[in-house]
């Protein structure tokens, strides 16, 4: 696998030291001279220097046989020129990016910059996961399938509480693929109990989280 990746501040950095310590091809992009002359210091050959939303800078590096583009600059507006650049003129199949302001989040969604990493939304999902009272936590948005994967917890006295996986009445399109409980996961089957407490796994087409929250909502609220 070769890999480009754009921006050499501290993520760039360490995702090119452990892409090559797993024995990748990597070649690191960086348009500030003082930082690429660090970086250059440990990575030699598989760091260069240029402006990574030039052309000329991307063909250099390679980018027509790249298979994976990863855009970790500090500006926004570079990492989704970068990426879309990649995809649709170069056809690279693979790109990430990085997010520094979660507020442009839907505008790399818009453009189909996916998958766009928000180190702020990754963040505040972990509260959330710590945190019941937020009620249904989306842990995965796969845009290209449609498809959503959420976590909640069976509530007591909810519709699910004590009741078979193939007893529980959830809408069509979607499907529980993980319980976790007492701090063990599994794959339940069709006669697996859920209980009050479990935290419970779905993967499920947009749009249905609120009817099957009802599902395992507490009666009590």
């Amino acid at each position: 696998m070769y890999v480009i990746i754009v921006g050499a501040g501290k993520v760039g950095w360490n995702l090119a030291r452990e892409l090559i310590a797993r024995d990748r091809e990597v070649t690191l992009i960086e348009f500030d001279h003082d930082k690429y002359r660090t970086v250059e210091q440990e990575l030699e050959h598989a760091v260069q220097y240029g402006d990574a939303t030039e052309l000329w800078v991307l063909e250099r590096a390679g980018i027509q046989r790249a298979d994976l583009v990863i855009a970790v600059t500090g500006d926004d507006e570079d990492n989704i020129l970068i990426c879309q650049v990649a995809k649709e003129k170069y056809g690279v199949q693979r790109i990430v990016a990085r997010v520094n302001n979660p507020r442009n989040l839907q505008h790399f969604k818009l453009l189909g910059i996916q998958p766009a990493v928000s180190a702020t939304d990754l963040i505040l999902r972990l509260i959330e996961h710590e945190v019941p009272e937020y009620g249904l936590i989306q842990l995965l948005a796969l845009e290209e399938e449609h498809l959503e994967i959420i976590e909640l917890e069976v509530g007591a006295g909810s519709e699910a509480d004590g009741k078979p996986v193939s007893a529980i009445s959830l809408p069509e399109g979607s499907l529980i693929i993980s319980v976790l409980r007492g701090g063990t996961g599994f794959v339940p089957k069709g006669d697996s109990v859920v209980n009050a407490g479990d935290q419970v796994m779905l993967i499920l087409d947009p749009g249905l989280e609120a009817e099957i929250t009802l599902q395992f909502a507490s009666t009590g609220g």
